[in-house]
């Protein structure tokens, strides 16, 4: 299992999250409160957590392949919704859990 972590600087964390749940349920089931979030993606799981100056990521992934459709899809996704802010994630290194 592959776990890896990333961040959004955005001052409107909770309203970004907000946006890209409503997106993703329409697929995919998702729990979601003002303040966090829990995407189960077919090819993995992301927790996502909106604190007043940052969105944050928690994310696992069976594979390298996986993670990195998880990373791509997060990342397209936040850009078309956030375009007038320019937003990015800054995602950490991979880490295997087994270690």
């Amino acid at each position: 299992m592959i776990r890896f972590q990333g961040t959004a600087t955005t001052a409107s964390a909770s309203l970004y999250m907000t946006k890209l749940c409503k997106h993703f349920r329409h697929k995919i089931a998702v729990e979601l409160d003002e303040r966090s979030a829990d995407a189960q993606f077919p090819f993995g799981r992301c927790l996502m957590h909106a604190e007043a100056d940052a969105l944050h990521f928690d994310c696992q992934a069976d594979d390298a392949e996986a993670a990195a459709r998880i990373r791509f899809v997060l990342d397209d996704h936040l850009v078309r919704f956030a375009r007038k802010e320019g937003l990015a994630v800054i995602w950490s290194e991979e880490a295997d859990d087994e270690s």
